[in-house]
């Protein structure tokens, strides 16, 4: 133990750190911190269904937990998640591709350190899992030079469980199918691993159709791609007829687009700006509403494509910017500081069978709301301020990555692709189909920095020799 520990001393420190700052945070915020879409987690941990909005692989793991009613003990394994993360980047860089322990530790350092990685973590939100679970993939993947079936099928089962934990992670699925037939995997392999990921997800997806009568993981993704379009859909460039189109013609919003705010967000979840609130309430999220809205979405993006690229670039872009301007509005950026007041007092809004400050307290067994503690709570006021990744961090980390992929141009990118389509996905996505947020940016960055290092690796002077070369 001794040995291990002088091998490792740089990232055992990092992760007694990291450790220590979880431990202040959890005494400073307790017993969690929450966000606009914790209360949906709980509702579904506390009368299991499929979810309209979301999937239910992190309401799952809250119901695992409830017997416990501790909102401190979740948050307290979605810290050990985050510490998890760090030990994966370390292990794969380490032991696969042969950087010395110090190189391996600053590329773990961000999840480690990162203010608003630790402050996540301490969120009634799914982040933490999900970061934790695509990591998990992409070293699954790269660790293997030759992959059997069985590791194929475990593979397929953590994108499984990705994408039951956000819908982003199913299009990971895709991404590693085409990474691996250009490593030439066997097709066992690969049939393993499609069939491994799609019998959990088409079984979710039959519960949902039994409850909510159609076959698919959520029934928002037409309303979400109706948000990313209402900054730029003008019913005149698209042509709608009024007449013969009148289901997407309510959709129509009457103020001009250059009169509209700054975010989309608000024509989806603030009624005094929306169109969808006309067709009642409770509809938001029904099976025709996504239908009508995902037609309306994509006959706006054809209709007016440069509109549609021009909002798309600037969220990309927007993820690497220095400072971290308020955005899409005020409430939803303090949630993700600590110390904000938001609530500590919480909302007492409808919810499926109950109201959310009811559903959290039940969910507890007593008193949900946060409470800030000092002087723990102080210490990691002030250490946010101080510590985070800068987005443009974010982007040397990707133009590094893409060095990296330029270099292996021969082997398509080689070991370096992966991390580094994975992390630039993870950013473009949202902003494809919905709008920029910050926290979108956390699982993006463990990805960044595995392809970044992986890239620098030689400049590191690895001590040991890797497992396996990189000709993978």
């Amino acid at each position: 133990m001794a040995a291990f520990l002088r091998r490792h001393r740089w990232f055992a420190v990092a992760v007694g750190l990291g450790a220590l700052l979880r431990l202040i945070t959890m005494l400073g915020f307790g017993p969690a911190m929450w966000f606009n879409d914790s209360y949906d987690y709980i509702s579904v941990a506390l009368h299991p269904r499929p979810h309209p909005i979301r999937p239910d692989g992190y309401g799952f793991w809250l119901l695992l937990l409830k017997p416990l009613h501790s909102l401190a003990f979740v948050v307290f394994t979605q810290h050990l998640m985050g510490l998890a993360t760090a030990v994966l980047i370390y292990a794969l860089l380490t032991k696969r591709f042969g950087l010395p322990g110090w190189g391996a530790t600053l590329a773990a350092l961000p999840v480690l350190f990162d203010a608003y990685q630790i402050q996540i973590e301490q969120m009634i939100m799914s982040d933490a899992m999900f970061v934790l679970l695509v990591v998990g993939v992409i070293t699954l993947v790269l660790w293997h030079r030759e992959m059997s079936w069985k590791v194929g099928a475990a593979v397929g089962g953590l994108l499984a469980l990705t994408a039951l934990t956000r819908s982003i992670g199913l299009p990971i699925l895709a991404l590693v199918a085409v990474y691996l037939l250009v490593k030439r995997t066997s097709w066992k392999t690969i049939l393993a691993l499609v069939m491994a990921c799609a019998i959990p997800v088409v079984g979710y997806m039959g519960w949902f159709k039994a409850v909510n009568g159609q076959f698919a993981m959520t029934s928002s993704d037409g309303v979400i791609l109706y948000m990313r379009t209402a900054s730029f859909s003008d019913c005149h460039e698209m042509g709608l007829d009024p007449r013969a189109e009148l289901k997407l013609a309510l959709l129509c919003i009457p103020k001009k687009p250059e009169e509209r705010g700054p975010s989309a967000q608000a024509y989806l979840w603030w009624d005094n700006d929306n169109q969808i609130h006309v067709f009642g309430a409770g509809m938001k999220f029904d099976a025709e509403m996504n239908q009508n809205t995902g037609a309306f979405a994509t006959r706006a993006i054809l209709s007016q494509p440069g509109d549609y690229l021009a909002v798309v670039a600037k969220d990309f872009i927007r993820a690497f910017r220095w400072d971290r301007q308020p955005f899409p509005d005020d409430r939803t950026f303090l949630q993700y500081q600590f110390g904000n007041n938001i609530t500590t007092r919480l909302p007492a809004w409808t919810s499926f069978r109950g109201q959310t400050h009811t559903d959290a307290e039940t969910y507890e067994n007593g008193p949900a709301a946060t409470v800030n503690t000092g002087p723990w709570s102080d210490i990691m006021i002030t250490y946010q301020k101080i510590v985070r990744i800068p987005g443009l961090a974010l982007g040397i980390l990707l133009l590094i990555g893409l060095y990296g992929v330029a270099l292996r141009w021969r082997k398509l990118g080689g070991p370096v692709l992966l991390p580094w389509l994975a992390s630039v996905g993870l950013i473009l996505a949202p902003a494809a189909t919905a709008e920029f947020d910050y926290r979108y940016l956390i699982p993006a960055v463990p990805l960044a920095c595995v392809a970044a290092a992986i890239t620098l690796r030689r400049g590191f002077r690895p001590t040991a020799k890797p497992e396996v070369t990189e000709a993978a």
